[in-house]
C-alpha cells in the first residue's frame, strides 16, 4: 500500500501544478469584462482619408514627362530624335522630310541615295546648314527645317525613381534631387524647380509607384515558443479583418484576445484598441473591425492552456532525460551484472540455452 501510494503522489503532485498555473494564468487574464468600441476611430464602414502621403525612402515614385525642352543652344546627342522638313528634292524621288534618330556615332541617316551627316554635338541651326551643304552633292538649292522632337537624356528623367536612404532621387546626367519627407505636389515642384537649370520651363508629373516606408505589423504571441513578427506594406484600406486575412488566421497557439496597438506620433503615448474577433467574422460585426493606420500593431495573444503545456513540457523535459538515462543505465547494469558477466547461464538449467 505504501509503494502504490509513493508511486501515485508525484502524478499528484504534477497534475496540481498544473491546475494551480493555468488557474494563475486565468485569475489574471487582463481580458476585459466587455470589449470597448472606439467610436472616433476609422473602421469598417465608415473608413476615412488619410492625409497628405510623405514620401521617404525606399518609397518609388513614377515621373512622367509633360513639357521637357532643352534650353538653347541645345546640342544634338547620340539617340536624340529630330524632325527634318527638307524641300527642294528630286521630283521622281521619295520625301526626305522625316524623323530621324541620331545614331551612337552623331551620324543621321538619310536614305541609300545621300548618305549619311554627322550632327552629333551641333546645334539645330548648326545640324541645318550641315545636311544642306551635304545635299548639295546632288541637289540644286536644298533647304533644311529641323526640330527636336525627344531629347535621348529624357529617358533618364522619366519612369520610375527610388527613393535613395539619403532621400535623393537620381534624373541621370541632370543630376540628383531632395524628395525625403515631400508630398507629391512638393516632390513635382522640387523635380520641376531642379530641371529649370537645363531646361525651359519643365513640366512633369508624379505619382507613387510603390508605397514601401509605410507598415503596419501583426504580431502572434508564441505561446511560449516564441513570438512571429509580420510586416506588410501600407495601402491605406487595411483593416483588422484583411490584416488577418494576409497570415492566412489564427494558429493553433492562439486565443480569440486581440488588440490593434497604436503609436501616437513620437511620444510614448499609444492607443490600446481591443477587438472583438468573434464578432467580426461570426456576426459580420464591424465596431472592432478598425482600418489600421502606419505603424499598428495588430497583437493576437497567447492561448494560456497551451503557453501552460509549453511551459512544462520544456521545464519537464530535463528531468525526463535523466531519468531516462537512469532508466536505461540500471537496465543495463542489471544485464551485465552476476552471472552474464562471468559468462554462465542458468545453473539450475545446466546452460544457458
Amino acid at each position: 500500500m505504501h509503494n502504490r501510494f509513493s508511486i501515485k503522489k508525484p502524478i499528484w503532485g504534477v497534475l496540481l501544478l498544473y491546475v494551480s498555473v493555468v488557474a494563475g494564468c486565468a485569475a489574471f487574464d487582463p481580458k476585459p469584462a466587455g470589449t470597448p468600441v472606439f467610436r472616433d476611430q476609422p473602421k469598417e464602414g465608415a473608413m476615412s482619408s488619410l492625409p497628405h502621403y510623405f514620401l521617404t525612402s525606399p518609397d518609388i515614385i513614377s515621373i512622367e514627362a509633360i513639357h521637357l525642352v532643352p534650353r538653347a543652344p541645345y546640342l544634338l546627342r547620340s539617340m536624340d530624335v529630330i524632325y527634318l522638313d527638307i524641300v527642294g528634292t528630286l521630283p521622281d524621288e521619295p520625301s526626305l522630310s522625316n524623323h530621324y534618330t541620331i545614331d551612337p556615332g552623331g551620324f543621321i541617316q538619310l536614305g541609300v541615295n545621300y548618305g549619311s551627316v554627322r550632327i552629333g554635338g551641333l546645334s539645330m541651326d548648326q545640324a541645318e546648314r550641315e545636311i544642306e551643304q551635304h545635299l548639295r552633292r546632288r541637289l540644286q538649292n536644298p533647304r533644311v527645317f529641323g526640330r527636336v522632337v525627344q531629347m535621348s537624356e529624357i529617358q533618364q528623367i522619366t519612369g520610375n525613381k527610388l527613393i535613395e536612404p539619403c532621400g535623393h532621387i537620381t534624373l541621370g546626367s541632370y543630376g540628383r534631387v531632395y524628395i525625403q519627407g515631400l508630398t507629391i505636389p512638393e516632390a513635382k515642384e522640387a523635380i520641376e524647380m531642379h530641371l529649370t537649370k537645363a531646361l525651359e520651363m519643365p513640366v512633369v508629373a508624379v505619382e507613387v509607384f510603390a508605397f514601401n516606408s509605410k507598415e503596419y505589423y501583426v504580431i502572434l504571441q508564441g505561446g511560449g515558443m516564441g513570438d512571429i513578427v509580420f510586416s506588410f506594406p501600407y495601402m491605406g484600406n487595411e483593416t483588422v479583418l484583411k490584416a488577418m486575412a494576409n497570415v492566412s488566421g489564427m494558429r493553433p497557439f492562439s486565443s480569440k484576445r486581440m488588440w490593434v496597438a497604436r503609436p501616437i506620433g513620437n511620444s510614448n503615448k499609444r492607443i490600446i484598441m481591443p477587438v472583438d474577433w468573434n464578432d467580426i467574422v461570426a456576426y459580420g460585426g464591424s465596431d472592432t473591425n478598425y482600418q489600421l493606420l502606419p505603424g499598428d500593431r495588430v497583437f493576437i495573444a497567447e492561448d494560456k492552456m497551451v503557453r501552460t503545456d509549453n511551459f512544462l513540457a520544456k521545464t519537464l523535459a530535463p528531468f525526463e532525460r535523466l531519468m531516462g538515462f537512469a532508466m536505461l543505465g540500471a537496465g543495463t547494469a542489471t544485464r551485465l551484472s552476476g552471472d552474464v558477466l562471468r559468462g554462465g547461464g542458468d545453473r539450475r538449467g545446466g546452460g544457458g540455452f
